[in-house]
């Protein structure tokens, strides 16, 4: 996570791509990339969901395991699944310290600003690594009315940052930007001194995530 940090500082830009089995993890730690994430995203381009609100903790802990044995560089991301981190912050220990007690992550990813500050502020605690999530949240997509944009107007950009900047004082290593305007990535960028990583959200983020099978065009949803 400091590495990640370190680039940022040095202004690398940091490569992220998902992986859900060891084999896939393999090449892409072979290939240099900075960070894997197992994504809960596993849901919809490996299980067959609809949306990631299936995906069970059960599930995260088998392909993040895989993945931990395929990695041998880089670091290791898991995403904590729907309901395993929004009902008590109890829960959310015991569930991350699965992902990496069983399923050898090396840090955990959740979505959310202001809701989750509690969680974030006890896990890094207790010496989880947590990267955070904002814009388009994959697990809120019923409530946000689909897979749409987040942050086009003035109002929605000024919480969207002041939550980034919750997250940073939180103690969050990193945060995705996920489906938000260029323009806005960018300004979240400049303030924060924890690196941005973007998806859908412009070129200037520090870093990128593209889920693996969209990249090398094997999943066509």
């Amino acid at each position: 996570a400091r590495e990640l940090k370190d680039k940022k500082r040095r202004g690398e830009k940091i490569a992220m791509l998902t992986a859900y089995d060891a084999n896939m993890a393999r090449l892409l730690d072979r290939a240099g990339v900075d960070a894997l994430l197992v994504g809960d995203s596993v849901g919809m381009v490996v299980l067959g969901y609809r949306t990631t609100v299936s995906v069970t903790l059960d599930a995260m802990v088998h392909h993040t395991a895989a993945v931990a044995r395929g990695a041998e560089r880089a670091l290791v991301v898991a995403d904590m699944p729907f309901l395993t981190y929004q009902v008590t912050v109890a829960d959310a220990v015991r569930h991350a310290g699965r992902l990496m007690q069983e399923g050898g992550a090396a840090a955990i990813k959740l979505e959310g600003g202001n809701a989750v500050l509690d969680v974030v502020k006890r896990l890094v605690d207790i010496g989880i690594p947590v990267m955070g999530h904002l814009g388009l949240l994959p697990q809120s997509v019923h409530q946000a009315g689909g897979f749409v944009r987040q942050a086009t107007n003035p109002r929605d950009a000024e919480v969207l940052l002041v939550d980034a900047l919750a997250l940073e004082q939180a103690g969050a290593f990193s945060v995705v930007l996920e489906a938000i305007p260029a323009d806005v990535a960018h300004g979240v960028t400049a303030e924060l001194t924890i690196p941005t990583i973007g998806i859908g959200a412009g070129p200037d983020c520090d870093g990128q995530v593209l889920v693996s099978h969209d990249m090398l065009g094997l999943f066509d949803g």
